[in-house]
């Protein structure tokens, strides 16, 4: 059997079709642990609702979605555990495909795969891969050479890990508010074996559409997710792994680029990048970060637009 976890925080209008996409799976021996984190808009009462005997609802004060998942962990009961957050959904095959490259690869303690996202207007994409195998299902024993030239090959909805795996990296990080997932599944990577199919099994939905829309969220200044990036290059320097971390702090050059008043967090983050890897393109971030705000902004939609 395997446990599925999904941490709820104010997803009522979403958090059913979540639900209802783990109900539907084509393999159906699974327990399914949805923390309410504190949620505030009736959420939690769309699942205590829910008949389905598999569905356990635990509740929790509100401490971020690592300690939500976190707790998911220490409830389950099986040796498997499958996540997907509460405003995403799996295809009915997620579960199937999981287990088919758990019995294919048995040595592997990450069973993942591709995903699509899904934007504002409805419209599906598939996530750029490159440097993957030609196969639909192998062993990713280059995840950070993957990870640093394509999109995040797969998400906090798209695997599943052996439970002690993730007991034995402490699961996932504590106060980490943004990146928490990046770094379980570096930490992850560092030590275990992948398993991956390239054929996109869940469904991921944002909101931006743009490169250049203002983020929603700011990053925090205490940059723990760099800082632990860091300390797995130190004590395993794998191949990528500078590139993958020059990657993140070009991420967050990015979102300090699209906010007011933080040209010179961007430029920090643009030095640290660089010191990682060289990339070009930061320096058309450099010179961007010099430019007023309103300015930056309308250059920046006519360079980066898709």
């Amino acid at each position: 059997m395997i446990s599925v976890v999904i941490p709820l925080y104010n997803k009522a209008t979403t958090v059913e079709r979540a639900v209802n996409s783990v109900l539907n799976q084509t393999f159906q021996e699974f327990e399914l642990i949805v923390v309410n984190n504190g949620s505030t808009d009736g959420g939690e009462e769309i699942v205590r609702r829910m008949t389905d005997s598999r569905v356990r609802l635990v509740e929790q004060e509100n401490q971020g979605v690592s300690m939500a998942r976190n707790c998911g962990i220490k409830e389950s009961k099986n040796d498997w555990i499958a996540f997907l957050d509460a405003d995403d959904e799996w295809i009915p095959t997620f579960l199937e495909t999981a287990l088919h490259l758990h019995d294919k690869y048995p040595n592997c303690a990450i069973c993942a795969s591709a995903y699509r996202r899904c934007n504002s207007r409805g419209e599906l994409q598939d996530i750029r891969l490159f440097h993957c195998s030609d196969s639909n299902n192998f062993i990713m024993d280059n995840y950070f050479e993957i990870a640093a030239l394509s999109d995040p090959p797969f998400c906090s909805i798209s695997v599943m890990v052996r439970k002690e795996a993730l007991e034995a990296i402490g699961g996932f990080p504590k106060g980490v508010h943004q990146g928490e997932d990046l770094l379980t599944w570096a930490r992850l990577a560092a030590s275990y074996k992948i398993a991956y199919c390239t054929v996109p099994q869940s469904i991921f939905y944002t909101a931006e559409i743009s490169a250049m829309d203002c983020p929603k969220r700011v990053p925090a200044d205490d940059d723990i997710v760099g800082c632990e990036l860091a300390k797995i290059y130190k004590k395993n320097p794998m191949p990528y792994l500078d590139q993958y971390i020059s990657k993140w702090h070009k991420m967050r050059a990015s979102i300090y680029l699209r906010l007011p008043n933080c040209s010179k967090k961007c430029r920090k983050e643009i030095k640290e990048a660089q010191k990682w890897h060289r990339n070009p393109r930061l320096i058309l971030y450099y010179i961007l970060s010099l430019c007023p705000y309103n300015l930056r902004m309308f250059l920046g939609r006519h360079l980066f637009k898709k």
